[in-house]
């Protein structure tokens, strides 16, 4: 895996072995990334949830956000190493917690784009959903991203909408926004 674009364009990033993280690939982040870049990354603030290898937030403070929050409850030093490899480290928030223990640490606080990829098909979106939601997380005119697999449902509240959704094999990323 690799940093796609921006100061640190190229560089590698290490993943846990095994199968325990499920890493978004570089043709999905690629693909995200153009599409933000439209709307811009530049002095932005991004979440990012179920963050594993750390991948999308460095990706994002390497583009230009000016600030992002990983929360991944057991890859924490792991993300450590790829900010300080990808020297990004100083613009990046680890939260070694669970997603109902980020609630606490995220009061307060708003963020342009939220990206979401848990675990596919364990109802991971709808506790995703209600923490942006409750937390009051995104920012106005802001773009909450949640990857889920092809079968798995994704139902937005009534003062929400899906924008767009991009496809790649048996993985989607749907845009979402307060409508």
């Amino acid at each position: 895996m690799r940093i796609i674009a921006g100061t640190a364009k190229g560089h590698t990033i290490k993943a846990p072995k095994g199968m325990s993280t499920r890493p978004t690939l570089d043709r999905v982040r690629e693909s995200v990334f153009n599409v933000l870049s439209n709307k811009g990354l530049v002095q932005k603030n991004v979440l990012d949830l179920f963050s594993g290898t750390g991948a999308v937030a460095i990706e994002a403070l390497s583009r230009g956000a000016s600030s992002a929050v990983a929360v991944d409850c057991s890859t924490a030093k792991l993300i450590r190493e790829n900010a300080e490899h990808c020297r990004v480290a100083d613009r990046l928030k680890i939260l070694p917690v669970t997603l109902s223990q980020a609630a606490h640490h995220l009061e307060g606080q708003q963020f342009d784009y939220i990206f979401s990829d848990p675990p596919y098909e364990k109802g991971y979106i709808e506790v995703v959903l209600k923490l942006v939601i409750q937390g009051d997380l995104l920012a106005p005119n802001g773009i909450l991203l949640l990857e889920r697999h092809k079968d798995e449902p994704l139902v937005l509240p009534d003062n929400w909408e899906c924008t767009k959704e991009q496809k790649f094999g048996y993985t989607i990323v749907s845009y979402c926004v307060r409508s």
